[in-house]
């Protein structure tokens, strides 16, 4: 199995604590809706499933992981312990061991509670999830693995939380891709949702830029000036292994990927401009889709195949365009703005991320599919680059640079909760999301 797409090799025993009843899967909140507001939660400090002299720090670690992990997707308020009238020696990790007038009173919709029992080689973790107003259980959740797996089993429940209470699994289980260039070349390096486990990913000290994950989570194919010229390569995630799928003379930029996996859309000089082709990856056959004496660059599938939005400075200026997937029926999307580009369609299919200048800085913008007046999510200093969505259409990642530094952000799709991915001196760019990794 590749260790990119599984950061944990685990042994987990992902078992209902009672029966498959007691995981609802019912969608609580829509947080999607505009009136949505945070679920207020209480995270207890977990308890020995039996009794030990030494329990360590364990108790509050996974409290407070847990208090990390659902705090960074933007849907939580976590409770301040000091709050908590529970006494906790008292207290049990079961619906008939909590007193939920306790809770309530402090305004808590939901609670965490759980258990843990280790030993030098095995870790075994219980999770449950109560609803406070009702007084039950939602989802409780047994794993079993060994002890250096116990941040792995806090992301796993955290996504079991985010199921149960919104009806979609969290991205604890993605990686976000990205380039770290230097004075004279670049890398692509992947980290964790959560921002742990920085791994680089290329080593070959040239320009190496544009990664593009496959949907199948199997290859990266990216841009590389390896053998002199700006190729493309394809990275199997699997085994290691890295090949050249894309040599014509001049540049050689990878798009967005076909659903299956089997098709890449390119931009190629190959003909003296710059033009889009569909590429049959197993076989490198290219169907040309635009032709036209300006310049298109940076294609994106829609979520249905059908359209294709590009980059063209066809109008005088770079604009967000939008064909068909056999190049037909051409329109301009954006109006707005006199440099636009870097468009990322949504996987929810009605938007379009784009970045946008605004007073020389470069900010974040989404607009519908459809055309109409775009909405700027970015504001503050420094350039916002690069937007790229989450699996699920929740979020967006996008590069910022400014006053001598650089970083990864992550936000919600509307603009709020931005969080920092990644930040260093070095440079922080095209940022491309993964989708979810088993």
């Amino acid at each position: 199995m590749c260790d990119l797409k599984h950061p944990v090799i685990l042994i987990l025993v992902l078992l209902l604590l009672f029966s498959s009843g007691l995981a609802y899967g019912k969608v609580y909140i829509d947080i999607d809706s505009p009136s949505f507001q945070k679920f207020p939660i209480a995270i207890t400090d977990f308890k020995p499933l039996r009794p030990v002299a030494d329990k360590g720090d364990l108790p509050a670690w996974f409290s407070d992981t847990l208090s990390r992990d659902l705090t960074i997707t933007g849907y939580f308020n976590v409770l301040d312990r000091k709050a908590f009238l529970e006494d906790p020696k008292q207290a049990g990790i079961t619906a008939e061991g909590i007193r939920f007038e306790d809770w309530t009173v402090i305004g808590a919709e939901y609670l965490v509670k759980g258990g843990f029992q280790t030993d030098e080689r095995e870790l075994v973790t219980e999770f449950r999830l109560f609803d406070v107003v009702r007084g039950e259980l939602v989802v409780g959740k047994r794993y079993t693995g060994k002890p250096e797996d116990r941040n792995r089993m806090v992301m796993q429940f955290v996504n079991e939380i985010l199921l149960a209470l919104t009806g979609e699994a969290g991205l604890f289980e993605t990686r976000i891709a990205f380039v770290k260039k230097g004075d004279a070349s670049a890398d692509i390096y992947t980290i964790n949702f959560d921002g742990s486990d920085l791994r680089r990913i290329t080593n070959y000290n040239v320009l190496t830029l544009s990664p593009r994950w496959s949907p199948d989570g199997r290859f990266l194919a990216f841009t590389s000036y390896r053998d002199g010229n700006a190729d493309i390569y394809l990275r199997d995630l699997g085994n290691g292994s890295t090949r050249k799928i894309v040599f014509y003379p001049g540049l050689n930029l990878p798009g967005s990927w076909s659903r299956d996996s089997a098709r890449l859309l390119v931009t190629l000089s190959r003909d003296g401009n710059q033009e889009i082709y569909d590429m049959n990856v197993g076989n490198s056959l290219l169907q040309r889709l635009t032709r036209d004496f300006a310049i298109d660059v940076s294609p994106v599938r829609s979520p249905d195949e059908r359209r294709i939005a590009f980059v063209s400075n066809r109008s005088g200026s770079p604009q967000i365009y939008i064909m068909d997937a056999d190049g037909g029926n051409v329109r301009r999307l954006t109006y707005e703005g006199n440099y636009n580009t870097s468009p990322a369609w949504s996987p929810k299919g009605k938007r379009i991320a784009y970045e946008g200048s605004v007073h020389g800085r470069f900010q974040i913008f989404t607009i519908d599919a459809e055309g109409g007046s775009p909405q700027q999510l970015t504001f503050e200093g420094g350039d916002h680059e690069s937007p790229s969505w989450s699996p699920d259409g929740r979020y967006l990642a996008c590069s910022v640079r400014g006053y001598g530094r650089s970083r990864i952000e992550i936000m919600n799709e509307g603009g709020q909760n931005a969080r920092v991915l990644h930040e260093g001196n070095d440079g922080c760019q095209s940022p491309f999301w993964s989708p979810r990794l088993r």
